[in-house]
């Protein structure tokens, strides 16, 4: 008789809700999916819910299998030795294999104020409590993001289509990873916009009160709402259950995603840190690593030997908002090269590769190990990398083997 495996999937968002429906491949894996929300939250489209031009939520029912059983709580501590995950209602959930995916927020802000009287929107419940407060807001009201990356490009030009006054303090480059043909493309954009771009010396936030905003040049800027996109951080679930993370929290894993402290725990996300050498935080990478994590413990049920990491990356897809859009293509190692699509073909293509994910996740719900992991990737360089770090990946332990 053939013994069942249990297998826990810790968060469901694209990486774990990914590693979830394709664990489903075989009848004698047990998954359980654990989730703060009862609800999958479409992460990319968050400032559509701060401008009111969608809800960012999906039916769990859509994009996650028949098999998986969703428990929606909060994972407190996770037991290594003991094989369990102690939730915060209480309960145990015991498991023989765990997947870590539990994303990433916002980081905390060391700015002055920042904490008290910014609203940063990195999580579901952090760009709902903006909205309201937006709402209130006199549409002349002037409005900050702060943070030039996707996050803070696309709220701002979201907010200024729908006639907002909003001022953009980049704290360095407009969109640092675009190409400078972008990069001029967007700021034309967020021009058109009526959208007040502030990069270069003397951009970064040194204060927030609660109606202004400080400059390292010593300017202030009049600030109704302030909305901070600076930076993510990840949460401290590995920290706290004594696991090996990076310097930010992710936990450490070798190229086959597998923690370093223990063959049972294998991570997959933003809350990944492959050989100390994490990928970009993106949707873009968080469902080919989930799917690879699925991989990965398959492999060892099976008992066979994971493949190791082999990540592809496109580029970098930016809403400007609802008429307009980047699409900056990249080397399949991720540096942006010259060649994009803007405008009103940029806007489309972003809208498709939206709704194209929701269709992968549930495209694996209905047909685990349909989502391809396509063999081409730029292993050369991340090998490159490893080298130059001074050898191969960190070994894994064989403590909980």
């Amino acid at each position: 008789m053939t013994e069942n495996t249990d297998v826990v999937v810790i968060g469901g968002g694209y990486a774990g809700v990914m590693a979830a429906n394709r664990l489903t491949q075989r009848d004698d894996v047990t998954v359980t999916l654990i989730n703060p929300r009862p609800d999958f939250v479409e992460r990319i489209r968050l400032h559509q819910l701060v401008g009111g031009s969608d809800d960012a939520v999906v039916d769990y029912r859509e994009v996650l299998g028949e098999g998986v059983r969703l428990v929606v709580d909060t994972v407190a501590r996770i037991d290594a030795a003991g094989r369990s995950v102690t939730l915060a209602s209480g309960g145990t959930v015991g498991y023989d294999y765990l997947i870590y995916a539990v994303g990433s927020g916002s980081a905390d802000p060391q700015v002055p104020g920042a904490a008290e009287f910014a609203y940063p929107i990195a999580t579901f419940e952090e760009a709902a409590r903006l909205r309201p407060v937006l709402d209130a807001a006199p549409a002349t009201a002037a409005v900050t993001v702060v943070g030039a990356g996707p996050t803070g490009i696309e709220t701002a030009a979201e907010l200024a289509e729908e006639g907002r006054a909003v001022t953009l303090v980049c704290g360095g480059v407009l969109g640092p990873y675009l190409h400078p043909r972008g990069r001029r493309s967007v700021a034309e954009r967020l021009a058109r916009l009526g959208v007040t771009v502030l990069d270069g010396p003397g951009a970064s936030v040194t204060a927030v009160t609660p109606d202004a905003v400080w400059l390292s040049g010593g300017r202030q800027l009049p600030s109704t709402v302030t909305i901070w996109t600076a930076g993510f951080g990840v949460p401290d679930l590995a920290v706290r259950s004594g696991l090996s993370t990076d310097a930010l929290g992710r936990l450490l894993t070798d190229e086959t995603l597998t923690s370093v402290d223990d063959v049972r725990i294998v991570a997959a996300g933003d809350s990944a840190a492959p050989s100390d050498l994490p990928l970009r935080m993106s949707c873009q990478a968080a469902m080919p690593l989930g799917a690879r994590a699925a991989d990965t413990v398959l492999s060892r049920i099976a008992g066979e030997q994971p493949s190791p990491l082999n990540q592809v990356f496109a580029g970098q897809c930016i809403s400007l908002g609802r008429r307009a859009g980047i699409f900056q293509f990249a080397h399949r190692y991720d540096v942006a090269l010259w060649f994009h699509i803007d405008g009103r073909p940029g806007a489309r293509l972003k809208e498709f590769v939206c709704r194209g994910i929701v269709k992968h996740l549930a495209g694996e719900a209905g047909k685990p190990g349909s989502y391809g992991l396509h063999r081409v990737s730029g292993g050369a360089k991340r090998q490159e990398s490893l080298r130059a770090k001074g050898g191969e990946a960190p070994a894994t332990a064989a403590r909980a083997a």
